[in-house]
């Protein structure tokens, strides 16, 4: 077993594609073939836990935030993220990123703290747009099942609760190849003339390589004819944040109660709302001030999310803003990453790491 068949399934969970352009997902350190010793998963990849790893032999670390940020200009001992990354490199440990590809995912890290808070019926506070992505091609009539099943097969037609998706409609196409052309219908220097269909499928962009492969591969023609774009629609399973539903409504008092219990936080910073009763909630993990106004929009009666600031409290009145701490809000993470991996690699160590990675203490 190869530490890219962790990543592997690390990335069908949560693509890098859909990772934020300020992000830095991936593998950090490491070489990707190297044989797969152990796992360890963490929130927060420091120098304790890259102790742990070497601890429990452990050469794979699957870390929620990225311990390099932004450009490392010289590799000395100095800080806690030189210091982390100079030790994963001396004892040949990879350290593997998830981040917002993890945020963006159905089922990541706003769908797991709500799952811990029991709300339920959640969809996606904040899909993403120009997600979806369009092929068209044009298809022998002969052909165009093998065509349509090689592309099902890469991925293609399928999205949200829906599989094997697509159009076709007839047409008449022409062609005719020059003298350096190895035509598999027809002959070369001759217009050919032939009855086709233009097969159309959506997809998602993460899956544009494997699809166009498996198009190229099942088609007839020496060379394909085929289009992509990209659509203006929304995508419900891929974005930021969730909203649902309380089983039954809770008093403000009550709410704030559950909320600092589930996070087993020191504190909730809340706002001073003109809510009575919360049904209808909102969660984000992580900074999450900017989707305030989605969360109002979508009719919310509370907001639970961290990092909120002073002035961001002022836009509370018609909901419950709820600051559970940015630690708080992710921590879940890890155990989402760790019973996935586990399922995934029950023959493998799988382990959550122990070492404190909260910076914040609450006194």
């Amino acid at each position: 077993m190869k530490i890219n068949d962790v990543i592997s399934h690390l990335e069908i969970l949560a693509p890098r594609y859909y990772a934020e352009d300020f992000d830095n997902t991936g593998l950090l350190t490491g070489e990707k073939f190297t044989e797969l010793k152990g796992i360890l998963v963490t929130l927060d990849c420091l120098e304790n836990v890259v102790d742990e790893a070497i601890e429990n032999n452990c050469n794979l670390i699957v870390s929620f935030h990225p311990i390099i940020f932004s450009g490392l200009k010289h590799l000395q001992p100095i800080d806690y993220v030189r210091k982390a990354v100079i030790k994963a490199i001396k004892n040949d440990i990879a350290i593997y990123v998830t981040h917002t590809a993890l945020d963006a995912a159905k089922g990541g890290v706003s769908y797991r703290m709500a799952k811990e808070m029991g709300v339920t019926n959640t969809v996606t506070l904040i899909p993403k747009s120009q997600i979806i992505k369009k092929i068209i091609t044009y298809i022998p009539i002969n052909d165009v099942e093998k065509v349509k099943e090689a592309l099902f097969s890469a991925g293609a037609g399928a999205l949200g609760n829906y599989s094997e998706c697509s159009f076709s409609n007839e047409g008449t196409g022409t062609f005719k190849g020059n003298k350096h052309s190895n035509p598999k219908i027809g002959e070369k220097l001759k217009r050919k003339t032939l009855e086709e269909k233009a097969l159309s499928m959506t997809f998602l962009p993460h899956l544009e390589i494997a699809i166009k492969a498996a198009l190229f591969n099942s088609h007839p023609y020496e060379e394909v004819s085929y289009e992509v774009s990209t659509l203006e629609n929304t995508y419900q399973n891929i974005g930021m944040g969730v909203i649902g539903e309380l089983p039954e409504a809770l008093k403000v008092e009550d709410f704030l109660k559950k909320t600092k219990s589930v996070f087993k936080t020191g504190v909730v910073r809340s706002s001073l709302s003109q809510k009575q009763n919360i049904k209808k909630v909102a969660l984000l993990g992580g900074s999450g001030s900017f989707a305030i106004k989605n969360a109002l929009q979508s009719g919310a009666d509370a907001f639970i999310t961290a990092d909120l600031k002073y002035h961001d409290f002022f836009q509370g009145q018609d909901i419950l803003l709820c600051d559970v701490g940015h630690y708080e809000s992710e921590q879940f993470t890890k155990n989402l990453l760790h019973e996935y991996l586990r399922e995934k690699f029950s023959n493998f160590a799988v382990l959550c790491a122990q070492a404190r990675t909260n910076p914040v203490n609450y006194f």
